[in-house]
């Protein structure tokens, strides 16, 4: 959870010549909209451990999508991040951002748009950081997306909804599904901290949760993406069932899949590993091909 800081930054900030966020959000009228999804996070102490744990100065370019009036943007920046890419559709947050870029032109970058088409193969150099709050309705396609270029991201410090974050890390269970194993398949996965609702402007409905993801050398096991994504799907899709059963959906010959792959039949999609399913996707993409 978070500390005790005053949740509307007054002393937040990477420079003490920076007016503080109250009086930035005060005069660009950033009232959080419940359209985009925004929930400012202002909590200094909290901007602080989240830029430290990200270690943005390991990377030479830090990507954060949704900065708001830039608490986490200030943080990064005094944790020694060389660069800051902003990337934020609210144009009042833009003109708010703009002030700090104003104090720091080489390090901040502040770009104008909707982080779900922004293609970061277009930061230079090719590996990059990620470092960001996310807004809820968006963050499990921002992940999904960042994953399918994990080859060009060295770390990613991302905060969910607290529900979301279990999935990510789950090892089987109720909380385990295709997004787990496809997380875990590229990454390894943390839990890191929970976040109160007080942190927040205006405090969200639910707790959040920081994860830390950091790309793997190489995949966990072999397996084509397609086919690891066939074999979860049908797998969670019907994740009561034994899979003899749930994978019917998938081919009208289970047994022999299972079989390929060395998995019982009487197993069910939440006691497999990820090797398992990486096992079962090979097997599958083998039956595929011939």
């Amino acid at each position: 959870m978070t500390g005790t800081s005053d949740p509307s930054g007054e002393d937040a900030g990477c420079d003490a010549r920076l007016p503080p966020l109250s009086a930035v959000i005060a005069r660009h009228e950033l009232h959080p909209k419940r359209a985009l999804g925004q929930h400012f996070l202002l909590d200094p102490s909290l901007c602080e451990r989240i830029a430290r744990t990200a270690q943005p100065g390991a990377s030479a370019v830090n990507l954060e999508v949704g900065p708001g009036p830039g608490g986490l943007t200030r943080a990064l920046l005094a944790a020694g991040a060389a660069r800051v890419v902003a990337v934020e559709k609210d144009r009042r947050c833009v003109a708010a951002l703009s002030e700090l870029q104003a104090r720091y032109p080489d390090r901040l970058e502040i770009v104008e748009g909707d982080a779900l088409s922004f293609d970061i193969a277009t930061l230079r150099p090719a590996r990059i950081g990620i470092v960001a709050n996310l807004p809820y309705n968006v963050g499990t396609r921002l992940l999904l997306r960042w994953l399918e270029q994990v080859e060009r991201i060295e770390s990613m410090t991302l905060m969910f909804q607290k529900e979301v974050a279990a999935r990510i890390t789950a090892a089987g269970g109720r909380d385990y599904g295709g997004l787990s194993v496809r997380a875990q398949w590229l990454c390894t996965c943390e839990r890191l901290f929970d976040v109160g609702p007080r942190a927040f402007v205006p405090p969200p409905g639910v707790i959040s949760t920081v994860v830390r993801l950091v790309p793997r050398a190489a995949p966990l096991a072999p397996a084509e993406p397609d086919a690891l994504d066939a074999v979860t799907r049908a797998a969670f899709g019907q994740r009561r069932k034994m899979l003899r059963r749930a994978l019917r959906t998938l081919t009208p010959d289970p047994l022999a899949l299972l079989q390929s792959a060395g998995i019982s039949p009487e197993a069910r999609a939440e006691t497999l590993s990820v090797t398992e399913f990486c096992a079962l996707a090979r097997a599958w993409a083998a039956m595929r091909h011939t």
